[in-house]
Order: C-alpha cells, then structure tokens, then sequence
C-alpha cells in the first residue's frame, strides 16, 4: 500500500502540472519568460515558522499539528509543491489562514492552488481590488482564489499558539503592502518592502512612493526589536531572503541614496533621458548592481511629480 507520503507527492504533482501554465503566463505578466524547473526548499527559523522558496516571492509559513498559516503563494505550480510539504509538516492539516502582503502575481498567482485548503484569504483592501484590477498591468487570466477578508491599518489572529498580526503602515512598493508578524516565534514577514541587495520595482500605477517608502522602514525598524528576524520578499544574488533590522536600514539607505542622486541630476539641469541612461551602481551600493533606467524613472517620475 502507498505511503501518506507518496499519495501527498503524487497529489502534488498532478496538481503542479495542471497549474504549470497558468504559472508561466503568470510570470510572463510580470515581466519575464518562462524559467527553468525549480528546488523548492523548505527554511525553518524558530517555534515552527520558516520560509518557502521556489519561485517569486519568498513564501514565509507556520507549520505545525495544530495549525497552518502562510504568507504569500508565489506562482500556481510551486504553491502546489509548497502546499505539499506543508501537509508533510503539520500531518495533512488544512491551511488556518493565507495571507498576501500585496497584490502582485508573483505572492498571489498562487492562491488558487490553496483554494480547496483554506477558506480565509486575508490582504489589505486596496491590494484585495489590486489583485481583481491591477493599475498599468493587463487584467490576470484565469481563475484565482481572491481575499475574502480585509482590513485598513491592523488586522490579527490566532494560529494553534500562535498569534499574527498584519499591519499597513502606508504607500510603498505599492499602495497595499502589509507586514505580517508572527508574534511569539518574533518573526516578521516584509514581502516587498525589502528587496535585500536588488533594486526594487516601484509600481507607481499601483501608488507607490519612494519616500513613502523610507518613512514605512523607518516605522517597522522602530516597531520590532534587536531579536526580530525579518523575511524579505527578494534578494540579489549570493544575499539571503532572511536578516535583520540592520539589513532595513540598507534599504532605507538605499532608497534616500537613489532620491538624492536623482535629485542632484535635476538640480543640474539633465534632462530625464540624460539620468536615465546612467548605468554605474550606486554610490555606497556596489552589491545592487548597475542601475537601470526602470527605477531612475521612478525615482525621477516621482521627484517631478513634487
């Protein structure tokens, strides 16, 4: 006779095979071609809280016998392998509770491979209309499993002996983005609000402010403590999806750097196209890479707009 386990495997496969299109459709949305086969792998941090990497955005997840809780879903075939190993974890439980920091198909394509596991799918409000109608982007295909709960500022609630806070702190990456806290492993999901090491997208359509932005870390680095391990939505190449306030407080750096160089190349009368074409790294930032006339753009567009 078939083990659990096998039976769980297989499950998971035909379920990931069946959603593998509409994953690279997905991906092909946010701007990108189909990419090659992934290891999803499993990170334990503390009392039964981890990270789930496969595809997109960094999945943070509790897993135990008694409960199951996640944040985010990445794309529809590496949610499924990730649905699997989390019934591995906690005995074949269903999912208490899925949350989606915001509202981009790479943390929420996801969800329709949780649909016949959970029945609670929590985002903030705008990023729950976001999903249904994302600003600049082509409207998603196909079905998905959308929000059926939403808030403005906090939200919380109790997961086996667990208790998860979300919170909205304001305009950022987009207009909807969350922080989602696992209060006694001291935990804290940022999804997008920390690209670690990386230029991040700024989806202005979406009501994304820069320094917005600045003031959000600041409020987060100043919430938690010295302990907190935070997990990040992405990471540059060779820098972890997990770190500390310190590693906030790059990204804050970061941001103020990239208005400032801006500025400064308003200020002495380059026109846009000219800062555009800018291509050394940022000063002080070597490990983000060249920069890129995608986020001088968002920088500039947002200067401009005062």
């Amino acid at each position: 006779m078939s083990s659990r386990r096998e039976f769980l495997s297989r499950s998971a496969l035909a379920l990931s095979a069946a959603l593998l299109g509409r994953s690279v459709r997905l991906e092909a949305l946010q701007g990108g071609g189909p990419s090659a086969p992934v290891t999803p792998v499993f990170t334990p941090i503390r009392r039964n809280v981890g990270f789930f990497t496969g595809r997109g955005g960094t999945i943070g997840y509790l897993a135990t016998n008694e409960g199951v809780a996640v944040v985010d879903s990445q794309f529809p075939d590496t949610a499924a392998l990730c649905l699997e190993g989390l019934r591995e974890r906690s005995g074949g439980r269903h999912v208490d509770v899925l949350i989606n920091t915001h509202h981009h198909g790479d943390h929420t394509g996801g969800n329709i491979a949780f649909r016949e596991a959970t029945r609670r799918v929590v985002a903030h409000v705008t990023a729950a209309a976001h999903m249904k109608a994302p600003p600049g982007r082509p409207a998603p295909e196909g079905e998905n499993y959308y929000p059926t709960e939403f808030f403005m500022d906090r939200w919380a609630t109790a997961v086996a002996d667990e208790v998860i806070r979300a919170a909205h702190y304001g305009r950022a990456h987009t207009s909807g983005d969350i922080v989602v806290l696992f209060e006694r492993a001291n935990v804290v999901h940022m999804g997008d609000l920390v690209f670690n090491r990386r230029h991040p997208v700024v989806d202005r359509p979406a009501g994304a402010s820069l320094a917005g932005w600045i003031e959000v870390l600041e409020r987060v680095t100043a919430t938690y403590d010295a302990d907190t391990v935070y997990i990040f939505g992405h990471a540059g190449e060779k820098h972890p999806v997990t770190g500390s306030r310190d590693d906030l407080g790059v990204m804050r750096d970061y941001l103020t750097a990239l208005l400032e160089h801006v500025r400064a190349a308003q200020k002495a009368g380059r026109s846009r196209e000219e800062a555009l074409a800018v291509t050394s790294p940022l000063a002080g930032f070597p490990d983000h890479g060249p920069l890129n006339p995608t986020i001088l753009g968002a920088a500039w567009d947002e200067l401009a707009a005062g």
